[in-house]
């Protein structure tokens, strides 16, 4: 009766560190840029993730004993929630960078609108090629970078 409860309760407290870690993980890595520290945590994680996935398929029963002791059934369901964890994280990763992907290719795109807008000291070849520019001492002023 009292281990029963004692499996319980250790039940418990491991589910409510794996949402913690999906929490804390999510913050994390919505929060930062794709810097070196962060790349350096992504490589430490998949790292760590081959080494136990590996550790895991040459010692399953291990693996199921490792799920017994922090209250979960057996060992798949283990890999499972670190599936879920990882799956979450990748989404996490991926959104940051199509982001900044997305804010990039608008920077790019008003650069581009800017430099081609008619100036008024430009005149056009007879010829249809690429328009002229007058000598201009300074640069015109876009009022961007």
């Amino acid at each position: 009766m009292l281990i029963s409860f004692l499996g319980e309760i250790v039940q418990i407290i491991v589910q409510i560190v794996l949402v913690l870690a999906v929490v804390i993980m999510s913050l994390a890595l919505m929060r930062g840029g794709s810097n070196a520290r962060h790349l350096a945590i992504r490589r430490i994680m998949l790292v760590l993730f081959a080494c136990v996935a590996a550790f895991s398929i040459f010692f399953p029963e291990l693996l199921t004993r490792v799920a017994h002791l922090m209250g979960i059934g057996r060992g798949t369901d283990l890999v499972l929630y670190g599936l879920v964890v990882s799956f979450l994280v990748f989404m996490a990763t991926t959104y940051q960078r199509f982001r900044h992907m997305e804010a990039t290719l608008t920077k790019l795109s008003r650069r581009i609108a800017l430099d081609e807008v008619a100036l008024p000291g430009r005149r056009e070849e007879p010829q249809g090629g690429e328009p002229q520019l007058e000598r201009r001492l300074t640069p015109p002023a876009h009022g961007g970078q």
